[in-house]
């Protein structure tokens, strides 16, 4: 609203909707760096403590989850606000941001007359900043949401099954509701036909493109409980396994994360096409930003794992009878499911919106078509998908030097806490904490920020264009199987603490069998935590921040290119 004054691109000239939105790109560049910080600092900061709490005191001194004399154990309470509360909604407000921006971005440069005379929507206000408005109808219906489900199902709520139902249902009940309020909103803001570069198309066409992101947003929800909870066949499957060894646990853990991408990655090829064959890459952005219109409903399943995990720590923490223990761990594991979905949700987003930045970026740098067969464009195919496991390995890496130094410094001062001679140091685990997660976070940030430019710069457009395409590609897949791989297997581990496997197997708790297969578990879940907290959400914002970079610096890159989109020194 400021950018329309005239002191800034003047109501009048022709190209001022095109300026003000690109201008606005800047908006979606500092969401992604500030998600950035959450995401991978936050991660490893969290899975350091984690990590590092469970290899010393369950695994070698057979302590409780948070257990008061684990020096671990505050710092990893913390972490689980810093990468879980603020890295998640730092990531899901970096997508909002974004696929809002590219919108703009698409509709606002679309100066491609039709034949047919049908005008353009990027001088009529109502129908440009239709993107904006998307987001303001979700936040409506999540209260409406919120007042329905804890008004009509506040029975389910009372047994310990009825959890994971009742936060599906906010779900399912949201996507249901947002529905009639995407039609009426589209309907309202856009002309029943209007020109977008040169194709003429409909209202409806626009509704249609968000509707398919938003119900499929909803069935990668679902798919996502199916593959992480262990109230289904794949999670009590990965527990049996994990009864003889932990290698076994650990081999059928990695092939449930490949498996769990099938799906996701189908029903995103169908809101891609169907999309783009409607209204173009404008189609693929409102996709997006439909997927993400029950975003408030995602954020409040999310934080309900943290929020549960925390008051199991305080229960423990506090000397509260074990009972209580093991209602916050009932939440804990609805909420392990939850946090899961949601992750699915940013994952699912992000793909789309780094497509619809693709399609910004393009129409910013004068690429009229990506063609694989050039040497240049192929070349940054390559190098861009090998960004995401580049990104996961520094990651990874950090979280295993980290949790290394936590564990040192447990185990340093375990045998005079055990003894009752000290008190455990909380402050110096939180100093590790802190310390690995700011230091640790500057080379993959540079990676993601760097990449896309040194390339655009160095060998023009079409390998920048290329880098994109490889690193959303490979992102996405790796990104889905570790966040459900890592869901999966701390599930598999509460299930076996939950005596799951006496109703499966017929195991007794307390038994030789059953106390191998919880330690299996135990190491499971530790190789878990940095690919479900740290890794996996992360690469969201490795596909998403190199997309909104190169859409800032496009007219750089474009201007760094020779006639064909090659380097400019290749004449």
């Amino acid at each position: 609203m400021v950018y329309r004054l005239d002191t800034f691109y003047g109501s009048s000239e022709l190209l001022a909707p095109k300026k003000l939105c690109e201008a606005l790109a800047g908006f979606g560049l500092g969401g992604s760096s500030i998600a950035l910080f959450g995401r991978v600092a936050g991660g490893i900061y969290t899975k350091a403590a984690d990590v590092g709490a469970d290899l010393s005191g369950k695994n070698e001194y057979g302590m409780e989850e948070d257990d008061p004399r684990n020096p671990a154990c505050i710092a990893d309470n913390v972490g689980d606000n810093v990468g879980d509360i603020a890295g998640m909604g730092a990531d899901l407000f970096g997508s909002f941001a974004e696929a809002t921006v590219a919108a703009l971005v698409i509709a606002a440069g679309s100066t491609k007359p039709c034949l047919d005379g049908a005008e353009s929507i990027s001088h009529n206000f109502s129908a440009l900043y239709f993107p904006v408005l998307i987001s303001s109808t979700g936040i409506v219906v999540g209260i409406v949401t919120m007042v329905l489900v804890m008004s009509m199902l506040h029975s389910l709520t009372k047994e310990l099954s009825g959890i994971e139902t009742t936060l599906k249902l906010m779900l399912i009940v949201s996507t249901i509701l947002e529905t009639p309020v995407v039609i009426g909103l589209g309907l309202a803001c856009l002309p029943s036909s209007f020109c977008l570069d040169g194709k003429t198309v409909t209202a409806w066409a626009c509704i249609a493109a968000i509707l398919m992101g938003l119900w499929a947003g909803l069935l990668i929800g679902l798919v996502t409980e199916y593959y992480t909870s262990h109230t289904y066949k794949p999670v009590r499957e990965l527990a049996a396994s994990q009864v003889p060894s932990a290698a076994t646990g650990i081999i059928y853990g990695l092939a449930l994360g490949y498996n769990s991408c099938i799906i996701p990655t189908i029903l995103l090829t169908a809101v891609v096409v169907g999309a783009n064959t409607l209204c173009g890459m404008y189609g693929v952005a409102l996709g997006a930003l439909g997927m993400l219109s029950t975003l408030s409903m995602g954020l409040t399943i999310d934080a309900y794992g943290p929020i549960s995990d925390n008051a199991g720590g305080i229960a423990e923490m506090s000397g509260l009878p074990a009972s209580v223990r093991e209602l916050t761990d009932a939440l804990d594991a609805a909420g392990n499911t939850t946090a899961a979905v949601g992750k699915g949700f940013a994952i699912g987003s992000a793909a789309l919106v780094s497509l619809a930045l693709f399609g910004a970026f393009k129409q910013r740098a004068g690429i009229e078509h990506v063609d694989v067969a050039d040497s240049w464009t192929f070349a940054g195919l390559l190098i861009g998908s090998l960004l995401p496991y580049a990104f996961s390995a520094m990651t990874m890496k950090s979280v295993g030097e980290a949790a290394a130094d936590m564990v040192k410094e447990c185990m340093r001062q375990f045998p005079a806490i055990v003894a009752g001679t000290a008190e455990p140091d909380y402050e110096t685990c939180i100093a590790i904490s802190t310390n690995a997660s700011l230091k640790e976070m500057v080379a993959p940030g540079l990676l993601v920020i760097l990449s896309p430019l040194v390339m655009g710069l160095l060998f023009g457009k079409n390998c920048t264009a290329g880098l994109l395409m490889g690193a959303l590609v490979s992102g996405v897949q790796l990104a889905i199987s570790m966040s459900n791989t890592g869901g999966a297997w701390d599930n598999s581990k509460k299930f076996i603490k939950g005596n799951g496997l006496e109703e499966l197997l017929g195991i007794q708790k307390g038994s030789k069998e059953y106390e191998a297969a919880q330690k299996n578990s135990v190491t499971g879940d530790t190789v878990g935590d940095p690919l479900k907290d740290t890794s996996g959400p992360s690469l969201n914002i490795l596909i998403k921040l190199s997309a909104i970079t190169s859409l800032v610096f496009a007219s750089v890159v474009a201007k760094s290119s020779n006639e064909t989109g090659g380097p400019f020194w290749l004449k």
